[in-house]
């Protein structure tokens, strides 16, 4: 258990499955879809281990998901014949994950894969449709994942590694040298994605808020708060790439030729994820990990702390986002989208680690303090600031502070006092941790 993650809890539900690290949850998809590895190489012994509790922790972490597109990366290395489970296990199995699991899970990679793989797919081709079918891809090589998915957010165990470096030197051979990589592009003037928050505000005579969150933002707002399972769906990635395109390169985008309303809502969390540093900055990572030991009523609090440590731009820009966060969660009996089904989906896409992935355990403690900032929005971001909190300076306010507050009218303050929408029990659930 060299690799267990020291920020799972032993009051974890499924803590003697969840301490072998077999799931991880780990970033998104280029679609901007969840990203779910099961990695055999962390199954132990089949009597050290209870297959059908296995299958329970996997519905258990999928359930969180499934509402929205997702991914599974299947690493086959290191399934052998003292940690395989039996046939009859994999059919049963293959039945329980019915169409609420099959319908959204928008791929299957298979890595690694051996001729038993094929002879299971043999064995199961009567029992699966051919729509599940055309989900899977099959990959030799680890490499093969990076056109895909961000390959650095992937927690891949290094039995996998090692074995994938073996598979590679074995057909040196065989395969051409690999190229030189060039070095990096100087970004264009024009360029909105990749590029840090000072760049933009450099390159956009001092504007604060990024224009991709503005025109996003505001496109959301006057079409979208209604859309149910707003931010939950993914998008064509030529379409993305292509908007992604027009925006470097200073060119006008109108979200009303594309005819759906989850694009502009797919670009504005593709501009938080390939920010060079989150939103949220390394730096408060592992505060933002403590928020469960915070006693309830204090959390809130907690936040405000924790948003001190922020660069004033990031304070601004996180505001801004927030505000309208938080008008979508207002409007959730049409959109469906409380603010803890809102946490799930921004969670990953406001804070990350600055080495690797973060572990499917600290998914709680993410999705909760973004819970917090968007449910509590008026009373961490608008009520009267106490000394060392962010302002904005006096010529800001002028210039920005105007055009900010027009975009994020303010709520009532009654609506703070509870939920528009009952809790889901995982929320309860983590309200009490």
């Amino acid at each position: 258990l060299a690799d267990q993650d020291p920020a799972l809890s032993t009051s974890h539900p499924f803590y003697d499955v969840a301490r072998h690290g077999i799931l991880q949850v780990a970033g998104d998809d280029r679609f901007g879809r969840r990203v779910v590895t099961f990695s055999c190489c962390r199954m132990p012994p089949s009597h050290e281990l209870d297959h059908q509790r296995l299958l329970e922790y996997l519905k258990y972490t999928l359930d969180q998901y499934v509402e929205n597109d997702y991914t599974i990366i299947y690493f086959h290395y290191g399934l052998n014949s003292r940690n395989k489970p039996s046939l009859g296990w994999l059919q049963s199995a293959y039945k329980e994950f019915d169409r609420k699991y099959r319908k959204n899970l928008k791929a299957l990679y298979v890595v690694h894969p051996t001729s038993f793989i094929k002879v299971l797919w043999n064995i199961f081709k009567p029992l699966i449709s051919h729509k599940f079918g055309k989900k899977v891809t099959y990959f030799n090589y680890l490499s093969e994942l990076h056109e895909h998915l961000k390959y650095d957010q992937l927690i891949i165990p290094p039995e996998v590694l090692r074995y994938d470096e073996k598979l590679q030197s074995l057909h040196e051979g065989r395969t051409p040298p690999p190229t030189k990589t060039p070095p990096p592009q100087p970004p264009l003037p024009t360029q909105q994605f990749g590029v840090s928050l000072q760049y933009l505000k450099d390159k956009n005579q001092g504007e604060l808020i990024p224009p991709v969150l503005r025109f996003t933002v505001t496109y959301l707002r006057e079409k979208g708060l209604h859309t149910e399972g707003l931010f939950r769906r993914s998008a064509s990635v030529q379409t993305v790439r292509e908007i992604q395109r027009l925006y470097n390169q200073g060119k006008p985008v109108n979200f009303d030729n594309y005819g759906d309303i989850h694009i502009p809502a797919v670009i504005l969390k593709t501009f938080l994820r390939e920010l060079p540093q989150p939103l949220l900055t390394f730096q408060a990572y592992e505060q933002i990990l403590g928020i469960t030991c915070v006693e309830s009523s204090l959390r809130v609090t907690r936040c405000r702390q924790i948003l001190r440590s922020l660069p004033e731009h990031n304070y601004i820009v996180l505001r801004y986002l927030m505000g309208f966060l938080h008008a979508v969660s207002q409007e959730s009996i049409f959109n469906k989208m409380n603010s803890s089904n809102l946490a799930c989906v921004f969670g990953l896409n406001l804070i990350w680690p600055s080495q690797g992935a973060s572990s499917l355990s600290a998914l709680v403690p993410l999705n909760l303090f973004t819970e917090l900032l968007i449910e509590y929005y008026e009373k961490i971001f608008s009520a009267p600031e106490a000394p060392g909190e962010h302002s904005l300076a006096p010529q800001q306010q002028g210039s920005r502070a105007a055009p900010l507050q027009e975009a994020v009218p303010r709520t009532r303050a009654t609506d703070l006092t509870k939920p528009t929408t009952p809790l889901s029990p995982l929320t309860a659930a983590r309200r009490r941790l």
